[in-house]
């Protein structure tokens, strides 16, 4: 039987980079969009999402309201995506590229680790991530603007770590907290009040859920919590147990609570 596959597949392919291997085979071709390209305006994009710091590692939360323009594109998608056991990549922006580029650079790390046989460290998940925001510049220019926010607990120094980016792949630390996207600077600004060093781990999701749920009640684009539809903000700790995703009865029952507060204040 004739063997239809590149040439690039005939070998082994020996780089740790799943992403050099697509690109080597001609499977992965950055996709182009034109500067005029009409409809740019109504891709789906992703709001708020954030990441809190608490003593024994890290909380990283999203609403899951896409808007597209002054319309609702999907109440329910998925902004939060686990990477391995000890880290998440949450995601801003255009949603289509976005959870692309979460997908893949999940795929990235866990082709390292199989190929490396060790865990790629926090600052090398970190870089890489970095790595793929760059080469989406030329799409950032066009229009189709990915800036993703990561988070771990780093086993070698036993702490929850925060990772913020610029469109150009610039990566930055944060040493307490970090929100992205629409709703991110009402995010910070709740969290800036919240936040309090040594937090334990549920004054840090509470501190998230809070956040969030000021984000929505001041930007269009962030959802709030739906008690109709049971639709809440997805919540996952990262700390030495791995990665836990909170369970939405439990975020439920904090803004049921938080809603019975303010209309008794009122």
């Amino acid at each position: 039987m004739k063997n239809h596959l590149p040439a690039a597949f005939a070998a082994p392919f020996e780089s740790p980079s799943f992403l050099d291997c697509l690109k080597a085979t001609g499977y992965f071709d950055q996709p182009s969009v034109s500067s005029v390209s009409p409809g740019l305006d109504r891709i789906p994009h992703a709001t708020t999402v954030l990441a809190v710091r608490y003593a024994q590692g890290v909380v990283m939360a999203g609403d899951r309201q896409a808007s597209e323009g002054y319309q609702v594109s999907s109440r329910a998608i998925s902004k939060v995506i686990p990477v391995d056991r000890y880290s998440c990549v949450a995601i801003a922006g255009a949603a289509g590229p976005a959870i692309d580029m979460a997908r893949l650079f999940r795929v990235e790390i866990e082709h390292y680790e199989k190929l490396e046989g060790v865990m790629l460290t926090t600052d090398g998940k970190a870089n890489k991530l970095a790595q793929m925001v760059r080469e989406a510049l030329p799409m950032a220019m066009q229009g189709l603007v990915v800036v993703p926010l990561f988070a771990g607990y780093d086993l070698g120094r036993g702490a929850g770590r925060i990772y913020k980016y610029d469109p150009a792949g610039g990566r930055y630390e944060e040493e307490a907290y970090h929100a992205n996207g629409s709703g991110g600077l009402f995010a910070k600004n709740a969290l800036k009040m919240l936040w309090k060093e040594g937090f334990s781990r549920t004054q840090a999701i509470e501190a998230a859920l809070r956040a969030l749920y000021e984000a929505a009640d001041e930007d269009l684009g962030t959802g709030g919590p739906d008690f109709v539809r049971e639709i809440y903000p997805s919540v996952f700790t990262m700390d030495r147990e791995g990665t836990i995703e909170l369970p939405p009865t439990e975020v439920a029952r904090y803004y049921r609570n938080l809603v019975d507060t303010l209309k008794r204040k009122e």
